[in-house]
């Protein structure tokens, strides 16, 4: 009975399905396309359209060995994918260079350190309605409260990086963010150290964080390196409707470092 199952797979993707039994690993390129997204058409959801699904389903039961490619401008929840397989790479739309740049990722000759410009959500059920854009209402990372399925500015590597030494300073009209980045895997690559901020108490909808900074450093295997990030206060600032201006509010603001929105690593507040 299974050997008749796998033919009857084979037999509905033709030559794909019989190459993923025979291969040693499959590559899956899926994504979507200006059909689907584009500027004035709106999405009625943000999965993979549903024979895409399908097809990783099947193709995965004949070989597991899988990668993922994904060629899309926009959030997709991958769900399945990401609880069943192995590797995905998110090549956006790569252009011309697209399939070399991906094949160097593939075979390791270029160590990836792309990050995250979006949330990517579970579902539209973890977004309210889109009749106002009320971005405090629980949309993007600032005040998005629920588990995403990959966080803003999240990003993986074939290395790993450690955090340490945070010092934050008030400088006049600067604050002064330094601290150290070591890679402490196998192979040289690069880290995006990412900065975020989260204001003093106001009495009012506030984001949970807010990047304010990063700094992207290569580092070769077990090399660390310091970093300093400067932040203008006048950058520390949110829109008072009462006084109709941007205001840099007084009082303690807390601090954090880290690898993606939801992988801080190191955090202090301080005062002015």
């Amino acid at each position: 009975m299974p050997e008749i199952e796998n033919k009857v797979r084979i037999d509905l993707y033709g030559e794909a399905g019989k190459a993923a039994r025979e291969c040693d690993m499959v590559v899956a390129v899926h994504g979507i396309n200006r059909t689907i997204e584009r500027e004035g058409k709106d999405r009625s959801d943000i999965f993979l359209p549903e024979d895409q699904r399908e097809f990783i389903k099947e193709i995965y039961k004949l070989n597991p060995n899988m990668v993922v490619v994904l060629v899309a401008g926009s959030s997709l929840a991958i769900n399945w994918i990401e609880d069943h397989v192995p590797a995905i790479v998110n090549a956006w739309y790569s252009g011309e260079q697209g399939g070399t740049a991906v094949a160097e990722v593939l075979f390791g000759d270029y160590n990836p350190a792309g990050r995250l410009p979006l949330t990517y959500y579970n579902s539209l059920d973890e977004l309210p309605p889109f009749d106002e854009y009320e971005i405090t209402d629980g949309r993007t990372y600032q005040y998005f409260r629920g588990t995403p399925l990959y966080p803003f500015g999240y990003g993986l590597s074939y290395t790993t990086f450690k955090y340490s030494g945070l010092s934050v300073s008030d400088a006049g009209d600067k604050i002064n963010v330094s601290f150290d980045v070591r890679n402490t895997g196998r192979f040289d690559g690069d880290e995006v150290a990412q900065i975020y901020v989260k204001f003093p108490h106001m009495g009012i909808p506030m984001p949970i964080k807010q990047l304010k900074g990063f700094r992207r450093v290569n580092l070769k295997k077990g090399e660390k390196t310091g970093i300093t990030i400067e932040l203008d206060k006048s950058e520390l600032r949110y829109w008072d409707e009462d006084a109709g201006k941007f205001v840099t509010p007084s009082g303690s603001y807390s601090v954090m470092v880290g690898a993606s929105s939801d992988d801080i690593r190191l955090s202090q507040d301080i005062v002015f």
